[in-house]
């Protein structure tokens, strides 16, 4: 509904109690109801889903329409990144945010900081989506405030081009709130606790959860060693429980990401239950390394695999955990995406070892092969040193062009003595397009970096802790931080602003009228950041 629409309606409500509500300004309600556009977290949820949608099916037709995210740990954190992709871009398009399992367990845990192994309470997790949901939307209560009042001025100023600008903006404004895409972990349990956290956080206003198919109870970073998976079955059992939490929602265009993490997880704690040869299950188990044994070699306890009447004992490590055929690891990505996506899910995510187009693009030609519009989310993460990477590959693709390589020494391209020569120069162009490479190669449709925002607040900290507490003095944060605020126009160098006091002040005089007392007078120190 537009403004105007807006204050012509309740005009007519508040007429109609025959000046009972005469004290109620229509045109406040009218502002409060725009600077409040999303009631519940499911409105968000369907919302940020139709936008998705809409995003996979222009990445179909042109992979340079792909998504990227960020992960964020707080709901400032998420608030003030949008508020920047909007002021340096003017849109929110194809930008969304990224929740951590990893970054809920490191920082918002009341056990204190915790390893990424599920271990957090897992209501955290939907607290910390509602969090983010209750910043942005802040967001756009704090900016469409400030049309608001310059809406206010124009009249005044007698400049009606001016009014017309600012009703337009209001009409057309453009919402902080963009798609969450949220860790889910490996479902906290059994099916069913998967489905009840998947509902708590589709109720607040996730469109997207990630579920990965390792062991609940073995759950670990998808960066760690030790990781171990679970049979198809039981994965797509949870995989459905969440289908299941978004119908039974009414959001139906919900999506499911599925993510598979057997290219670096050797071990499985279950046996496959398989009903005939070449069966999802039968597949699953032909993965075991195991060893062929006659009825004679059978000893006390031992689990044995009938396979074209053959005995194959699997081989069983002593935490009770059945091992992988080395070298089987893309095989069973393979088969775990195909298998996630005729099943439900709609999108993938491949936790991979390293950020290599060539690796990526060779699973996914595989997949494709089977189903076609195949997209993965893809974790550009932390966890890979990037700079080594890259010189490395730039290394040993002009090795095989048979390069002079005589002035580096690959085991020690990190150092900062190669900074500038040209090996360094080319693999870090190749890490500017690495997104924009693996969109249009490797079927990524969704970018993500799971852990920046922990990393820049440690940096930014010691940088600030290194100046304030050392011959700078003051100067250390006026000269990094505030001076660097003002020049470069961030919102939150008015922090009295941007923790609501300026929309507070407008509510107080919907309330008061004249006899509101206001904290924005000429008295705020605030106004020397004008």
């Amino acid at each position: 509904m537009a403004y105007q629409d807006h204050i012509i309606e309740m005009s007519q409500l508040i007429k109609s109690k025959h000046g009972a509500w005469d004290g109620i300004n229509p045109e406040g309600v009218a502002r409060m109801r725009l600077q409040n556009r999303f009631k519940t977290g499911l409105e968000i949820a369907r919302y940020t889903a139709d936008i998705m949608r809409a995003d996979m099916a222009a990445y179909d037709a042109d992979p340079a329409n792909y998504t990227q995210s960020l992960g964020c740990w707080h709901g400032f954190i998420a608030q003030q990144k949008m508020i920047s992709i909007k002021k340096h871009f003017g849109t929110m398009e194809r930008r969304y945010i990224y929740l951590s399992g990893w970054m809920v367990a490191a920082l918002r845990s009341d056990f204190g900081p915790l390893p990424d192994q599920s271990m957090h309470e897992k209501t955290s997790v939907p607290a910390l989506i509602e969090e983010i949901y209750t910043f942005l939307k802040q967001a756009d209560a704090r900016e469409l405030g400030q049309i608001f009042r310059d809406l206010d001025a124009a009249p005044a100023a007698g400049d009606k081009k001016q009014e017309e600008k600012l009703l337009d903006a209001v009409d057309n404004f453009q919402t902080h709130v963009v798609p969450i895409i949220a860790d889910i972990d490996a479902g906290f349990g059994n099916a069913e606790a998967t489905y009840l956290l998947a509902k708590k956080m589709i109720e607040a206003g996730a469109c997207a959860l990630q579920i990965e198919n390792q062991v609940s109870d073995e759950k670990q970073c998808g960066h760690q060693d030790g990781k171990v998976t679970v049979p198809h079955e039981d994965f797509l059992a949870k995989v459905r429980a969440c289908r299941y939490a978004f119908l039974e929602l009414g959001v139906d265009n919900g999506i499911v990401v599925t993510r598979t993490d057997s290219l670096g997880a050797g071990l499985t704690k279950q046996i496959a239950v398989s009903h005939e040869p070449g069966d999802i299950g039968d597949q699953y188990n032909s993965f075991l390394d195991c060893e062929e044994i006659s009825p004679a070699d059978m000893k006390n306890g031992d689990v044995v695999l009938n396979r074209g009447g053959k005995l194959l004992r699997p081989k069983r490590l002593p935490s009770n955990l059945f091992q992988f055929r080395a070298g089987t690891g893309e095989d069973r990505c393979v088969l775990d995406s195909i298998t996630s996506l005729q099943n439900g899910a709609d999108l993938l995510w491949i936790e991979t070892e390293k950020p290599h187009v060539d690796q990526i693009a060779g699973m996914m030609d595989r997949i494709r092969a089977v189903i076609p519009n195949a997209k993965l989310a893809y974790n550009n993460s932390p966890s890979f040193n990037w700079t080594l990477n890259f010189r490395q590959q730039v290394y040993d693709a002009w090795q095989k062009a048979g390069k002079d390589l005589a002035a580096y020494d690959r085991e020690k391209l990190m150092s900062v003595d190669y900074d500038a020569t040209a090996l360094a120069i080319e693999a870090d162009e190749k890490i500017r397009t690495f997104q924009a490479d693996a969109a249009k190669r490797a079927g990524i449709f969704h970018h993500l970096i799971t852990l920046p925002t922990y990393h820049t607040a440690a940096l930014s900290t010691d940088n600030l802790a290194k100046e304030y507490f050392g011959s700078q003095g003051m100067l250390g944060y006026v000269l990094n931080v505030q001076r660097q605020e003002i020049r470069q126009g961030i919102a939150c160098v008015k922090h009295q602003n941007m923790s609501g006091s300026d929309i507070g002040d407008d509510h107080k005089e919907y309330f008061a009228g004249e006899a509101a007392l206001k904290a924005g007078g000429v008295h705020n120190t605030m106004g020397q950041f004008a």
